[in-house]
């Protein structure tokens, strides 16, 4: 039925695409006049900015080859997928209201129980600059979580997340966010979520999240940013996967939707266990985010640390810390984008060759647990290198590739082998 109602929706948008080009002439309305922009997708909206409704999207297409330690037998393996396929439609209603969503054809976001939307929400902003959100959408974990897909440097977002995974995803939740800044260089957020599993007696998992952000330097090209964020949910008579898992980089190993490695893609287990009701109690993550730009040369960090514990004498409390690094420079000039929380894009300034970046990063990550391990008495470790470039063709096209060498230290494959190697290229488009 959602599908029905999504090609509906994304047919009535494409038409009026359509007769936007075909036609031309005197549009009249029954209100304000309207304005409609074509560059960047498609957009309608009144004159008095009361209503608007645009359509736009991203198609991040994937290709990776990788070897070692991201098989289970140690050989090469490779896979071919759509990272994401998103149609994005939102706008504003009577000014004060804004909504948003977006729908993964990939189905890489979401699952098929509850649709795969990255995200649908309404927005209240009538109390600017606070505003109120609800909905399904992630909650604010991360510095590198609150920028775009699209416009992160690396393909895929630092290993260290996996440590808490649940930290900044919907997981087919629920919830309610505020927001504000302050004095252009505060930036806050609080989240309540209600997550799709359950108790014993039918309670849904809460989760709360905070976010406070100082950033005293706060334009393109000239950014000092600081971070602090905490994650907190209750696994009281939970059943849950508690498990702490990595694909070190390399998502070709295990997709959600699309080619992957299958039977002989190998995640690393770091941690914890798929537990049964009473295993686990609460669960809470802390993390620390900095970030510093001048022109074109960038450099930004997190570090995590998460704490799980354990509510019955089956189970251990696991804890866990993590963090990565990353240097980026652009060739051609540019600055990356900066709004107030978050890195955005980097604007080619000249069409005709674009903007070239490089960039190196490296991850890492660390659990206690004495039930996994080849050594119970070591924590298990995962480490990653990333060495990449991303082209900048225009402001809808771009063009990366990166190289990623994983080493893990009190785990290995089936083959003994404790590292891998990878490469992955992928192109975007987004309107």
């Amino acid at each position: 039925m959602i599908r029905k109602h999504l090609a509906g929706f994304v047919a009535s948008a494409l038409a009026l695409a359509v007769s936007a080009q075909a036609f031309a002439g005197t549009v009249t309305t029954d209100g304000a006049d309207l304005v409609i922009k074509t560059k960047g997708g498609l957009e309608v909206g009144t004159t008095d900015k009361q209503f608007s409704f645009k359509v736009g999207g991203r198609l991040q297409a994937d290709y990776s080859t990788f070897d070692g330690f991201y098989t289970k037998d140690g050989d090469a393996a490779d896979a071919a997928y759509f990272r994401r396929a998103f149609l994005e439609i939102g706008g504003v209603a009577y000014g004060d209201w804004a909504y948003q969503i977006n729908y993964d054809f990939s189905h890489n976001a979401g699952s098929e129980e509850d649709g795969y939307f990255d995200e649908a929400s309404i927005a209240y902003n009538g109390f600017a600059p606070v505003q109120i959100k609800m909905g399904r959408f992630d909650p604010e974990f991360g510095l590198e979580k609150a920028t775009s897909s699209k416009w992160v440097t690396a393909q895929e977002r630092n290993a260290a997340y996996d440590l808490a995974s649940w930290s900044n995803s919907s997981e087919n939740g629920l919830g309610v966010q505020i927001s504000g800044s302050a004095m252009d260089s505060l930036y806050g957020s609080a989240g309540v979520f209600a997550k799709d599993a359950n108790d014993e007696d039918g309670e849904s998992v809460k989760q709360v999240n905070l976010r406070g952000v100082f950033a005293p330097l706060h334009e393109a090209g000239n950014v000092l940013h600081f971070g602090v964020n905490y994650a907190q949910r209750g696994l009281d008579d939970t059943e849950v996967d508690g498990r702490i898992r990595s694909r070190l980089g390399m998502r070709g190993v295990s997709t959600n939707g699309g080619n992957d490695a299958g039977d002989n893609g190998n995640r690393l287990l770091l941690g914890g266990a798929d537990a049964p009701a009473g295993a686990y109690d609460d669960d809470s993550a802390w993390a620390f985010e900095a970030a510093w730009a001048m022109g074109p040369f960038s450099i930004q960090g997190e570090y995590i640390k998460r704490d799980l514990q354990a509510d019955s004498d089956a189970f251990e409390d696991v804890e866990g810390d993590g963090y990565y690094a990353q240097v980026a420079y652009t060739l051609t000039g540019e600055a990356r984008g900066y709004k107030l929380g978050k890195f955005d894009s980097i604007k080619p300034a000249d069409k005709s060759i674009g903007a070239w970046e490089v960039f190196y990063r490296y991850d890492s990550l660390s659990v206690e647990d004495s039930t996994v391990g080849i050594d119970p008495q070591d924590d298990v470790e995962g480490k990653v290198h990333n060495v990449g470039v991303n082209w900048y063709a225009n402001d809808a096209v771009k063009l990366s590739g990166v190289y990623v060498k994983s080493t893990v230290d009190n785990q290995e494959n089936g083959n003994g082998d404790d590292d891998g190697d990878g490469f992955v290229v992928r192109a975007q488009y987004v309107f």
